[in-house]
């Protein structure tokens, strides 16, 4: 059994520190969600809901898919900062490495933004018809995507610039990011749609013009935090292909755990929407339910990717398992806490979401599926922070496709005829596949000294 590295105040404090402003502003986010919800909820058409419900699952996929921009550079980011640096030469050499971390990740975002200018038209329809929604929803799905899909450019330098800046440590600058741009996205909700009669248009535009500013401040306050490190840019390495090797071998595999997990939520919905429009509408609602959960659970994550990145590259591992031990204890009082206020205010949430009692009341049936979920799923969220801060991301890549092709899948198959139960049994079961699978990776490398070569962490002198 692993000796106890019990972490003590300094190393709460630091996790406290860095996770309060990713849990403010990772909530923010399925907030936004929820207002959407809110907003087409009260529309006299449940299309309206299942349209966007639709259209921000296909980007969903299609941007969080490269969400390993954010991913891999954090944890690069980190151990550069983290590396030793108490000479002249080796402050420079570190300082240099963060920024050109930080151009190669602005750099790679802007070419694979082009990448999906260019393929949107062709894959998004291919996409609609893939989930199959009802024909109403699916030309509402489609004006929304004609908008939303110009803010490409805007989500992927985000991405990039918010890895940069968690992996500095510096998580109250996404705060300020993400919220500002959530703030915006919300406002102009109101607006247009409720204020002005736009329906799906109105969420769109919205959308487009939130992640615009958020990039725009994004660059601000990464340049800002980037001065305090001087150091010129090597522009030759910047264009060096060969430079990029680390970079895209850490995020290859991200890219791919990436893809793997949003094809299962894409799955899961395109599912519900085989079922219905109430189905596909009431799933709907608990998924941005879940959502919320998983940003919650998400900033403790946050914090052990730059706190593990940090200790890694410093090559402390006392000071990592304490880390790791601090944010999991958080996380488990988080996990609790959201399914308390589930089982407890799961229906108030569903009345506030939507007056379409047919939906509601269909939300409802499932809503103890929802409600066991955070503390199912606190291990994974916990677990992918912790290896994207080591950077061992082909762990990420291959207990991910476990859960998914081993678990879910089949258990999806073989309860297909109980129908939407079926459905969110899949579900519970897949996130429980991924805490167990990583838990047990993250144990054997701190016995094989993996991370931490000739560190015992096994009490064996």
């Amino acid at each position: 059994m692993l000796r106890a590295h019990r972490p003590d105040r300094t190393d709460r404090a630091a996790v406290w520190q860095l996770a309060w402003p990713m849990i403010v502003s990772n909530v923010s986010v399925p907030l936004l969600g929820l207002v959407d919800a809110a907003i087409l909820g009260h529309l006299p058409d449940a299309r309206y809901l299942a349209a966007v419900a639709v259209a921000t699952s296909l980007f969903g996929f299609l941007y969080w898919g490269f969400g390993f921009l954010r991913m891999g550079t954090t944890g690069l980011v980190a151990q550069r900062y983290g590396s030793a640096a108490d000479t002249t030469g080796a402050r420079r050499e570190r300082d240099g490495a963060l920024r050109l971390l930080a151009a190669q990740g602005v750099l790679l975002a802007l070419v694979l933004a082009s990448l999906v200018l260019i393929a949107t038209p062709f894959l998004f329809p291919l996409g609609l018809e893939l989930m199959g929604p009802p024909a109403e929803a699916a030309t509402e799905a489609d004006v929304y995507w004609r908008i939303r899909m110009w803010s490409a450019p805007a989500v992927l330098v985000t991405y990039a610039l918010t890895g940069v800046l968690v992996g500095m440590q510096d998580t109250r600058a996404v705060l300020v990011v993400t919220v500002a741009t959530n703030v915006v996205n919300i406002a102009l909700d109101l607006l247009l749609v409720p204020g002005l009669g736009m329906r799906t248009e109105g969420v769109a535009l919205a959308t487009l013009a939130a992640e615009w500013l958020g990039c725009g401040l994004a660059v601000v306050l990464a340049r800002r935090r980037l001065a305090a490190h001087p150091a010129p840019l090597d522009r030759h390495a910047l264009l060096a292909p060969a430079r990029y090797r680390e970079l895209l071998a850490v995020n290859g595999h991200l890219f791919v755990r990436t893809l793997v997990l949003i094809g299962t939520l894409a799955f899961f919905t395109a599912q519900g929407a085989r079922q219905g429009e109430v189905v596909l509408a009431a799933n709907a609602l608990l998924m941005n339910l879940l959502m919320l959960t998983s940003y919650g659970l998400d900033g403790f994550a946050h914090a052990a990717e730059a706190l593990a990145g940090r200790h890694f590259g410093a090559r402390d591992g006392r000071a990592f398992v304490r880390s790791v031990g601090a944010a999991a204890l958080f996380s488990l009082l988080t996990a609790g806490a959201f399914t308390v206020l589930f089982g407890l205010a799961g229906d108030l949430f569903l009345g506030v979401l939507t007056d379409l009692e047919p939906v509601r009341g269909l939300a409802r049936e499932y809503l103890p599926w929802l409600a066991v979920l955070p503390l199912v799923a606190v291990w994974c969220y916990l677990l992918d922070g912790v290896f994207i801060g080591v950077t061992a991301t082909r762990d990420m890549r291959d207990t991910m496709l476990f859960a998914t092709v081993l678990v879910f899948l089949p258990l999806w198959w073989t309860t297909r005829s109980l129908g939407n139960t079926g459905l969110w049994l899949a579900l519970d079961a897949f996130f429980a596949a991924r805490g167990i699978t990583l838990a047990v990776r993250y144990v054997q490398a701190l016995r094989d000294g993996r991370w931490f070569p000739g560190q015992d962490f096994l009490g064996r002198g």
